[in-house]
């Protein structure tokens, strides 16, 4: 009978080295948030505010890992295949809704190979351009832009981000054209506009707001519904140029597609507690994000929603990744 016994502790306990992590249990050792874009973007600004909250919650070390290039698809591919056990988190913003429609054939499946935790935050994109653009208002950009088809350059973080999108729609209601430069990254992108090497982007306000404040670009037209609260002065696109257009930028945390339920509700849970705190809420809205936090069903609806919106603009527009 004690051999039996000691049978199965031994069958027992090897099943339960198998078993998937509980709550309770998470986190166990570091954790990895997965950026998929370089750093100074709006994603890289939110992982960095938030990683050092959520390793004073858990008491484990929490890592910010760039892992920039082809739109965000190598960094989501990372978080896919990791193991589905929340120490592996992946951030995101929209332009995963549209990568989905961008590529013939991606690494993984959207949204499928992800579970949704939460949406962090909201916050448009602004429209900026290099102090040598000879245009003060998205007016004369316009204007521009038809004196010289096909020569103005404008950046992007990839191929089917959400500066691109925001771009090829403004680009198709004001019926101009212009050279698209990508790079690996939002930071990179917004670099290369600061530097010169691209004359104008759409990039997120957290990014911009330094260097417009510096005088070193020129904030145009914002792509919200309403001007921004971090940006008062500057119009809307609709307001400066082109009414009706509109363009919610949102910045969400995922993890891997068969992370157990109780973990994932035990990070938005914690998550949700400290978007709520005062000193986060603050730095958060002074970078120019609207704080959320909405729940990971409700995330799941509201991603959907944006799958249907951008498939449909893409197909329409013809944009392609490869």
């Amino acid at each position: 009978m004690k051999r039996v016994c000691k049978q199965w502790c031994l069958a027992l306990a090897a099943v339960a080295i198998g078993m998937p992590l509980h709550a309770a249990e998470f986190p166990n050792r570091p954790v990895r948030i997965v950026v998929p874009s370089t750093p100074g973007g709006g994603l890289d600004v939110l992982g960095r505010l938030l990683g050092p909250k959520l390793t004073e919650k858990w008491g484990q070390q929490v890592v910010i890992d760039n892992r920039p290039g082809a739109g965000g698809v190598i960094g989501s591919e990372i978080v896919a295949n990791a193991t589905p056990d929340g120490h592996t988190l992946l951030v995101v913003a929209t332009g995963y809704s549209a990568n989905p429609f961008l590529y013939r054939k991606l690494p993984y499946q959207t949204p499928k190979d992800f579970a949704p935790i939460t949406i962090i935050g909201f916050a448009p994109n602004v429209l900026v351009v290099h102090p040598t653009v000879p245009a003060n208002n998205l007016k004369e950009l316009i204007a521009l832009a038809k004196q010289k088809p096909g020569e103005l350059t404008y950046a992007s973080s990839g191929v089917g981000t959400g500066g691109h999108l925001s771009m090829a729609l403004l680009m198709r209601h004001a019926g101009i054209k212009m050279i698209h430069v990508p790079y690996k990254g939002a930071g990179a992108a917004t670099a290369a506009v600061v530097g010169g090497q691209a004359q104008m982007l759409f990039t997120a306000t957290a990014a911009a707001m330094p260097h417009v404040k510096s005088g070193r670009i020129k904030a145009l037209a914002v792509t919200s519904g309403k001007r921004w609260p971090s940006m008062p002065d500057v119009p809307t696109v609709a307001e400066a140029a082109l009414p009706g257009y509109e363009v919610d930028g949102w910045y969400a945390m995922l993890a891997p597609g068969e992370t157990p339920k109780p973990v994932v509700n035990k990070i938005y849970n914690d998550l949700a507690e400290i978007l709520k705190m005062p000193d986060v809420s603050a730095r958060i809205q002074a970078v120019g994000f609207e704080v959320s936090g909405m729940t990971p069903d409700d995330m799941a609806r509201y991603v959907d929603r944006e799958l249907k919106k951008w498939g449909t603009v893409i197909k329409e527009a013809g944009i392609r990744a490869d």
